[in-house]
């Protein structure tokens, strides 16, 4: 007997997982990981934090399965757009760091502030077109296109290994103390 996977989470779906218990479990765990970690309860507070992990995850989701949501935005709905196209960017990251790897590490750590101002960047484009802020920039310019967003991105890379290659190593670079507070704000402690 096969089981076809469409048909799996079609019930899934009929059954409210992707809408209720995925977007719920996901807004628990951050919450109650957050709450962990910055202690803002106090120290061995874990039922408090549970507690307050648990209804801010329920808020988040009820609203969508009775249909009131707050300010006219579907925070699921805002989620379920925005969290596809922030996992590509999170690979997309972790890809450019591997393949920057073999550059050595001093070029990966100085490349490092650039790629978390883009990847923020890009994730606040991302959530603000899922709430339908802004439009994209072919929306607004007609002349511009998918390929000119591409072309724009590869020149930028490109600009900034060629710059990474060619500074002289012991010159300050202009900006240094900016990306050093952003690279301490990453640095684990």
């Amino acid at each position: 007997m096969a089981v076809d996977f469409g048909n799996f989470v079609q019930i899934l779906q009929n059954y409210g997982f992707l809408d209720f218990i995925l977007p719920f479990i996901l807004v628990f765990t951050i919450i109650f990981a957050v709450l962990q970690k910055t202690n803002i309860m106090g120290d061995k507070k874990k039922n408090f934090n549970i507690i307050i992990a648990l209804v801010l995850g329920l808020l988040f989701v009820v609203p969508h399965i009775i249909g009131y949501y707050p300010l006219g935005y579907d925070p699921v709905q805002v989620m379920n757009e925005a969290l596809p196209s922030v996992a590509l960017v999170a690979v997309a990251v972790i890809m450019l760091m591997i393949l920057m790897g073999l550059f050595g590490t001093q070029f990966t750590k100085a490349a490092a502030p650039f790629i978390a101002i883009l990847a923020i960047g890009f994730i606040v484009y991302i959530f603000g077109s899922a709430l339908g802020l802004w439009l994209a920039p072919y929306d607004i310019f007609y002349w511009w296109t998918a390929e000119t967003t591409e072309l724009i991105i590869i020149i930028l890379v490109f600009a900034l290994i060629v710059y990474l290659i060619v500074r002289e190593p012991g010159a300050e670079s202009p900006g240094k103390n900016i990306f050093k507070g952003i690279k301490d704000l990453f640095d684990k402690n």
